[in-house]
């Protein structure tokens, strides 16, 4: 580990950030009998960016505070409490409060009986002066990567040129980007790993302009025709009534008859995404196949498995979807669809999202 690496590990624990602690299955079951976790450490701040700590590394880093501190041995090293700081552990339906040693925490955790599994991980959240852990089998944190960027294709509407035409207006060329993407471990393994949002870019976009301009309307042939267009922009589809209760419940009625019952709704920022795009798979977090009607959430915003009908801004009704997928922080969501011609399309909108009972 370089001196930089080590000088903002040791400032994420001044910052009294969160901390996951991945035991290793090879030594899970000897933590409490050595007091060396013998584990790969995944170090996260304030806003859950990770580094990793393996214990392979020859040299430990100085991560002091008034908490916590490295302890280091021929079997490797460990994150070690100060004595007596309060700790409140969790474990399933079990919570226990109690005041640490100067212990490590995986002593402390055999010395309670709750030392994690070949299968469980260790959450370990500082406060100003106490600590939490939380054993459980899944745990999320963010990569903050550094990587090679192609550079996409905007098309941007232009309302002077006739429909059809399309013209070049800006050549494009690959660049280097930042990325975050949410990485979950589950049973002690990386499950997945999801782009979640660029925060820099040296790419410069390729700019297409199409017109959107209609050419004069031809003569009707008879008076036979009349009301044709507009009955063709009609559609079965959409809602047609939204009736709203004091507790911002609800039910919608669709045109098509359909009436659903809605718990809550959310207005949030939707982007467009698609399988081979953007690193996306045909896998979502959940284990299902990416289709129309998967979205994507942050999870701790919009649990998975959650019922929705999504209609954006432009009056696109995207309809009946679930929170299948995730790689999206905040109040976003990322609505699949099957082509990368949609995705352009639909681009970024504001969107409602009704939240199904």
């Amino acid at each position: 580990m370089n001196t930089e690496q080590s000088h903002t590990l040791h400032t994420l624990f001044r910052r009294c950030g969160m901390m996951l602690l991945c035991a290793a299955a090879a030594t899970a079951t000897s933590l409490a009998a050595t007091g060396w976790a013998g584990s790969v450490y995944i170090v996260t701040d304030e806003d859950d960016a990770a580094i990793i700590l393996d214990p392979s590394q020859e040299k430990v880093p100085d991560l002091s505070s008034q908490l916590l501190y490295i302890s280091n041995g021929s079997r490797g090293y460990d994150i070690c409490l100060m004595e007596n700081t309060s700790v409140l552990v969790r474990h399933g339906d079990t919570t226990l409060s109690v005041q640490s040693q100067r212990e490590s925490i995986s002593s402390l955790l055999g010395r309670l009986q709750l030392a994690p599994s070949a299968l469980e991980m260790v959450g370990v959240k500082l406060a100003d002066s106490s600590v939490e852990l939380t054993v459980s089998s899944e745990l999320a944190y963010y990569d903050y990567v550094t990587e090679k960027a192609p550079f996409r294709t905007v098309r941007v509407e232009n309302p002077d040129m006739l429909e059809g035409e399309e013209k070049v207006v800006q050549e494009g060329s690959d660049g280097v980007r930042s990325s975050v993407y949410e990485v979950v471990w589950s049973n002690g393994a990386e499950l997945s790993r999801q782009f979640v949002e660029e925060l820099s870019t040296t790419a410069v976009d390729r700019v297409v302009e199409y017109g959107t301009a209609k050419p004069a309307p031809k003569p009707a042939a008879s008076s036979g025709t009349k009301g044709n267009a507009a009955a063709s922009s009609s559609s079965s589809s959409g809602i047609a009534n939204v009736e709203k209760n004091a507790d911002g419940s609800g039910t919608l009625y669709l045109k098509d008859g359909t009436v659903l019952k809605f718990s809550g709704m959310r207005t949030m920022s939707a982007t467009a995404y698609t399988a081979g795009h953007g690193g996306v798979g045909t896998r979502t977090a959940s284990g299902t196949a990416v289709h129309k009607g998967t979205v994507a959430v942050d999870r701790s915003v919009i649990p998975l498995g959650t019922r929705m009908y999504i209609v954006a801004s432009g009056g696109i009704v995207y309809g009946l979807a679930a929170a299948e997928d995730t790689g999206v922080r905040g109040n976003k969501v990322d609505l699949y669809f099957d082509t990368y011609e949609q995705c352009i399309q639909f681009g970024r909108r504001d969107c409602t999202v009704y939240i199904l009972e």
